[in-house]
């Protein structure tokens, strides 16, 4: 198994939107390969590069044109063997992000299913037997091809979906995942993981792993078929790691995954955390964790505890946290990230507070998220570091306004998010009580309440985490004998009269006994 999933941090790059060494406006795998040292001195020990392979580029790489190339705005796949080595060389890990769901229409698996005359690609899709016949609530793509027949989407209209069967089959050309064609899907997807397994990288973040057998609401296909995929893996590629985006812990580990993110959409209340009307880690005292909790806790009992659930900072395609979290309440809502249980994954620009670009028309299927994935702003200088390309080049337009901020001022500056950033990694990672794998008890959650508290154990160790986001100074009832403050952020939480009183939008972790 991954052990270096027991003590990862990952740093997620939008390539694209990364660094320019070649001046056409848009990142590439060198300029990666040049900010490794960068991301490494943070504190981060892992990467996880958003889709960078061939393709027409209309949902922003998540539509996979061939599998098996580097995409030639980001350079070749000599790049992407030298990133993998400059990576490994400083003691890190990549996982590379798997789309498997579907692919473009340009696929030349998918121009070969659209031919009339069967071939050995006519079921990699999924086909309805007549042009008339549209899938209940699915899109469908029908009108475009030789063959009869509606083929079935998965997002936008040039994303066909890969045909892992059906569980529940209730139409003719619904099938099986056993039968031969779905079961052939199956098998080239394990040679695009074997592809980039053998050239070097660490793994995969699966894309919308839930999602591949269909018409299966218990989800019971699609673990069936991901146990597959552990047991090719176990196999071959043991150290491999497997990411998932899912959204239901139980789910995925349970077909294999190492660990799985809560996703900002359905029932997991993330979204109460720090994107909604009045965020949790707001100073204005008046957002909610109760339900973000409940949802928490019913997914770790679910997994038999193993804590792997992954709580992002915010990924592509969700609003810049410091669009609704000031800079003091950035610092506390990182104090809960690095704090809890899974792998915590930091967005590229979040470690320095880069605001969400308002007002932009959409490139590449972005709509409402082109503002989280304006390009990474590293100096002063032009395109603040980016790129030598005009300004007008640039893959997605830069928050132009005077103050914003860049890594190069907020390393010289000792108060910055990225340096409270840097040093809660550096608690986490000397403390195994904090790492993914410790264990979490909720001390103090109550609805729409202040502060918020929980311990983190592992072996002896055990460590009370007291976060209050809240304008307020506030408290809760507790009998735990506290110790050393080993963390504090905006004043430390204090014991008086059998109660924990917690300094307003402050950050506390104490050790227990």
């Amino acid at each position: 198994m991954a052990k270096w999933l027991d003590d990862a941090i990952f740093y997620e790059i939008y390539p694209q939107s990364f660094m320019d060494t070649n001046g056409d406006g848009i990142g590439d795998f060198q300029g990666i390969i040049s900010k490794l040292d960068y991301i490494k001195e943070l504190g981060c020990n892992a990467l996880w590069i958003n889709p960078c392979f061939v393709s027409p580029f209309g949902d922003a790489g998540y539509d996979v044109a061939d599998y098996c190339k580097i995409a030639p705005r980001y350079g070749t796949n000599e790049d992407a063997k030298q990133l993998f080595e400059e990576v490994h060389k400083r003691g890190m890990h990549i996982l590379l992000d798997l789309v498997p769901g579907h692919t473009s229409i340009e696929h030349p698996w998918f121009q070969a299913s659209m031919k009339a005359e069967r071939n050995e690609y006519s079921d990699r899709y999924i086909w309805t037997d007549s042009v008339w016949e549209v899938p209940e609530n699915q899109g469908s793509l029908r009108g475009v091809s030789e063959r009869d027949g509606s083929c079935i989407l998965n997002f936008f209209i040039f994303q066909p979906a890969l045909n892992y069967g059906y569980y529940e089959r209730n139409r003719p050309w619904q099938m099986s995942p056993e039968d031969e064609g779905p079961k052939a899907t199956l098998e080239a997807m394990k040679e695009v993981m074997r592809f980039w397994l053998n050239m070097g990288c660490d793994g995969f973040r699966v894309d919308m792993a839930g999602s591949l057998v269909k018409n299966d609401p218990e989800g019971k296909g699609t673990i069936a078929l991901w146990q597959k995929v552990r047991s090719f893996l176990e196999e071959e590629f043991p150290d491999a790691a497997m990411v998932s985006e899912w959204g239901e812990p139980d789910k995925s580990l349970q077909g294999g995954f190492h660990m799985d993110f809560l996703l900002h959409f359905g029932p997991s209340h993330y979204n109460d955390l720090f994107r909604c009307e009045f965020p949790y880690f707001n100073k204005t005292g008046k957002g909610d964790i109760a339900a973000f909790v409940e949802k928490y806790l019913e997914n770790y009992e679910k997994s038999e505890k193993k804590g792997l659930i992954c709580i992002p900072s915010g990924n592509h395609d969700m609003d810049r946290l410091a669009r609704t979290l000031d800079t003091e309440e950035q610092k506390v809502a990182f104090a809960f990230l690095l704090s809890m249980p899974g792998a915590p994954f930091i967005y590229y620009g979040d470690e320095i507070g880069m605001r969400h670009v308002e007002g932009l028309v959409s490139v590449e299927g972005a709509y409402s998220r082109t503002g989280a994935r304006s390009p990474m702003q590293w100096n002063d200088e032009e395109n603040a570091g980016f790129s030598t390309a005009s300004k007008e080049k640039l893959y997605i337009k830069q928050d132009e306004t005077a103050d914003r901020p860049t890594a190069e001022k907020q390393m010289a500056d000792g108060d910055s998010v990225y340096h409270e950033i840097k040093k809660l990694i550096q608690v986490r990672q000397a403390h195994k009580a904090l790492k993914s794998k410790g264990e979490i008890e909720f001390v103090y959650v109550e609805k729409d309440a202040y502060p918020f508290a929980y311990v983190r154990s592992m072996e002896e160790e055990k460590i009370l985490v007291v976060l209050n986001p809240s304008g307020q100074e506030a408290s809760f009832a507790c009998d735990l004998e506290l110790g050393e403050v080993i963390y504090s952020f905006g004043g430390e939480a204090k014991k008086e009269d059998g109660k924990v009183v917690a300094p307003a939008c402050s950050a506390t972790f104490i050790r227990v006994s």
